[in-house]
């Protein structure tokens, strides 16, 4: 990442003043010209299956010919690939080269001392979108919705909805009602949306109300329409004339089932061509999401840091028999208590480290936590460390913190993992 770029990007907080509304990202966007206007969108957001949502669709949008931008958050290996356009990320020399609008823009906005880093980053990607004339861009929410900064935008094909779950609640709301009221803040008036099959009745409620509101039609994946084959996430799709047959997503776990018929569905309101949306699902593939590091020993990585993304996770390694050496690591702002609970009856021994972010829970705090579950916990003086025992383990998982993966992978990188 360039050095310029990176100090202007971290001369702003990473969440900046709390914003009440869109006034402030509607006039950075001004100021750049209005630049998300030239563009056409799909919205994506909920608690859990977002990015694979998004990495599906952009995989299938590239296969059928159009050019398309993806934008997502957080990063995993690097900055620069919170902004892809045909799974290309945006290279240092282009940051650079957009910088001086960017920072005449937030002097314009007459917000210049308000803006997240998150805002900073989204204008640069709508800029470079725009001048490199993508057909379509596949944008990923930050948080929320309804007061997420993506949610300026208009000109949009459909919405999509992962999985609701209790996460972020001391900005989103502390019940799964108002976390969806919020999440639903995307749909847009005579717009399609997708929710996710699987979510709780409560939230089903929140967006069928949000749906008729807007007058959205709103459609809901049914997995009876779902018949699994063969291994693995194989399955056949007996829904849609033109999209039944076969599907072999790449992303591991029962979850990613239900986040390829989402895909299927707003595909199919987007008028996407079936073998496009069956190549796209299978190459669909974002590091860090239940990843297979190793098959020999098995280890899987996976930064899924909330109850509802455990419980995904529990199925994975229950599907691989459980007794699993487990490497943990998590920041302190998650439900830390309730997603150790959702885990615990698959692991055996667990490995607790906290160098990889500022942000990271004490490791002596996560053993503790770790330990009131009734599972033996270890602290481990650094990742490096840690990866040296997984090495030796039958069967392991390094999971929690995104920053603990994107650690991770950088290391495995330069340093291989068996």
């Amino acid at each position: 990442m360039c050095t310029e770029w990176q100090r202007f990007l971290d001369s702003f907080s990473r969440l900046g003043k709390r914003a009440v509304g869109l006034e402030r990202i509607r006039a950075l966007l001004d100021a750049l010209g209005s630049v998300q206007e030239r563009l056409r969108f799909i919205h994506v957001t909920g608690t859990n299956g977002k990015g694979s949502i998004c990495e599906m669709l952009s995989e299938v949008f590239i296969r059928s010919g159009c050019k398309t931008g993806l934008f997502t958050s957080p990063y995993i290996i690097e900055y620069n690939d919170r902004i892809r356009i045909n799974g290309e990320n945006i290279p240092d020399d282009e940051l650079e080269r957009l910088m001086p609008k960017i920072k005449s823009a937030v002097k314009k906005s007459g917000y210049e001392n308000d803006f997240s880093q998150f805002e900073i980053t989204q204008a640069l990607a709508f800029c470079y979108f725009a001048e490199q004339e993508c057909d379509v861009v596949i944008l990923e929410a930050g948080l929320g919705g309804l007061l997420d900064s993506t949610n300026v935008i208009d000109n949009n094909i459909c919405s999509v909805i992962g999985s609701v779950a209790l996460d972020h609640m001391a900005v989103l709301g502390d019940s799964l009602e108002e976390i969806a009221f919020q999440k639903a803040g995307i749909i847009k008036s005579g717009c399609p949306c997708v929710l996710s099959p699987g979510n709780d009745p409560k939230v089903i409620e929140v967006f069928k109300k949000a749906a008729e509101e807007k007058g959205s039609r709103l459609y809901i994946p049914d997995m009876r329409r779902v018949k699994m084959t063969g291994e693995g996430n194989e399955f056949y799709f007996d829904g849609f004339e033109e999209y039944k047959g076969e599907y072999r997503p790449k992303m591991t776990g029962t979850h990613q089932v239900r986040n390829a018929l989402s895909v299927i569905y707003a595909c199919s309101i987007a008028g996407v061509s079936a073998s496009a949306v069956r190549e796209g699902i299978e190459r669909a593939f974002i590091p860090g999401r239940t990843q297979i590091l190793s098959g020999e020993p098995l280890i899987i990585l996976d930064g899924g840091h909330n109850p509802d993304a455990g419980r995904a996770l529990s199925e994975v390694l229950r599907s691989h028999g459980g007794g699993f050496t487990a490497v943990i690591g998590m920041s302190g702002d998650k439900n830390i208590g309730e997603y150790l609970s959702v885990i615990a009856p698959w692991v055996e021994r667990v490995i607790c480290v906290d160098d990889f972010s500022e942000r990271a829970l004490d490791r002596e705090k996560l053993c503790e936590l770790v330990m009131q579950t009734g599972k033996k916990a270890e602290v481990c003086g650094s990742v490096d460390e840690a990866l040296d025992i997984v090495r030796a383990a039958g069967k392991a998982v390094i999971c929690g913190s995104l920053f603990l993966v994107s650690d991770v992978l950088k290391k495995v990188d330069t340093t291989g993992i068996a």
